[in-house]
């Protein structure tokens, strides 16, 4: 049987670094690329490209044709490098130190090197238990691709038990996080001259108001905090990470965006966030603005809604990592990954993962090799026991 080795690994992940996949390009050319590679390996292999055709999620199965799989779980995008401060060519990979160097080595491609590395051995094995590969387009922006997939997934009747998510964990069991919701509110105001603000709707000041609403929600979400929770911070939260609006400091603002996240511990922690918005935006905010605008307005547009990973006390993927690593306890991040649609679908969902999340976004990204090596360790003792 073919033996998955660092060198492998490593010759697949620079061939992936290379492809850049940032969630504003498409990733067409790598999924080929990834399709190829598995289909020679005699891999049943699909694709499922976004609405306009410029990307793709690719699904792929060894071994027999039956429910009860396991999946390999990881996402082909990665974030812009611009602005970012490199010492090189974020696309094209570096080793120095122990170390590889390009945008995608930790966040995710590496571990989608260690899937393909192993994979050569598992297509020369007699599996009796499913092997799938599943590889998405733009996690990055909203899980949009594993959303997708996993209704395809119900479509054709593909029914895996369990998930493995290679986020970078530096190979910690990972058996629960936070969800992650984002928004754009957006205020459609009343321009007019600066001398005169009282003629007009300041949809700035409508948008600061809601953030200074938001801030507070933050605030109260720390006494709902579960007890005994084990996320850091132990309570939901709340961020707004950017606001635009106006064309002048001396022109009544007339319109305004806010993008703004939570990240809810539990589905009351949302509920309680949408209610007291929606109280506060009807009630208070609109009527003002439409007093003197008729045809003011605020609209909140979802632009993702990702389910957190829940601890659950029974879990087949949790059981597989522990018979695998030789783990005995796992752990809970605050950051997201795609488990959660995973396990809202009914396919029990883990994650662990080679790299460090403190390198994720960085400039001069970078995975150790020694988290490589125990990756595919972890990853050829899993093929050892789907025979």
């Amino acid at each position: 049987m073919s033996v998955a080795t660092i060198e492998d690994t490593k010759q697949i992940l620079d061939k992936l670094v290379a492809f850049p996949t940032i969630s504003h390009n498409s990733n067409l050319a790598m999924v080929d690329y990834l399709a190829s590679f598995l289909g020679q390996l005699g891999a049943r292999v699909f694709l499922q490209h976004n609405g306009d055709g410029g990307k793709a999620n690719l699904f792929a199965t060894l071994g027999p044709d039956k429910d009860g799989g396991i999946v390999l779980s990881g996402h082909s995008d990665v974030v812009p490098v611009q602005g970012q401060s490199w010492s090189g060519d974020p696309f094209k990979m570096v080793e120095r130190n122990g170390r590889l160097y390009g945008r995608g080595t930790c966040d995710m491609k590496g571990f989608l090197a260690c899937c393909l590395a192993i994979a050569r051995g598992a297509a020369e094995l007699d599996l009796v238990r499913p092997l799938h590969f599943a590889f998405t387009y733009d996690e990055e922006v909203g899980c949009f691709g594993a959303k997708a997939l996993i209704k395809e997934l119900a479509r054709r009747g593909i029914k895996p038990s369990a998930a493995l998510i290679g986020e970078p964990t530096m190979m910690r069991v990972i058996e629960g996080h936070k969800g992650c919701y984002e928004y754009t509110t957006n205020f459609v105001g009343l321009e007019g001259h600066g001398s005169q603000p009282d003629l007009g709707v300041n949809a700035i000041q409508f948008g600061a108001r809601l953030i200074t609403h938001l801030m507070a929600l933050g605030e109260r979400l720390k006494d709902h905090a579960m007890a005994g929770s084990r996320f850091d911070p132990p309570w939901a939260t709340i961020q707004v990470g950017h606001i635009s609006g106006g064309t002048g400091r001396n022109i009544i603002a007339g319109n305004c965006s806010v993008e703004w996240e939570m990240r809810p511990v539990q589905p009351s922690d949302a509920a309680l966030v949408k209610e007291s918005l929606d109280t506060f935006i009807n009630q208070q905010l609109l009527p003002e603005m439409q007093a003197v605008s008729p045809s003011a307005s605020i609209e909140t547009i979802v632009v993702s809604e990702v389910e957190g990973l829940q601890v659950v006390a029974q879990s087949e993927a949790r059981d597989i990592l522990y018979d695998m690593t030789g783990a005995n306890g796992a752990d809970v991040v605050a950051f997201g990954t795609e488990a959660g649609l995973f396990q809202e679908a009914g396919i029990s969902a883990i994650i662990c993962g080679p790299g460090s999340i403190e390198q994720a976004h960085k400039p001069n990204e970078f995975i150790d090799i020694e988290q490589l090596k125990s990756c595919l360790k972890m990853l050829s003792h899993l093929q050892a026991k789907l025979v």
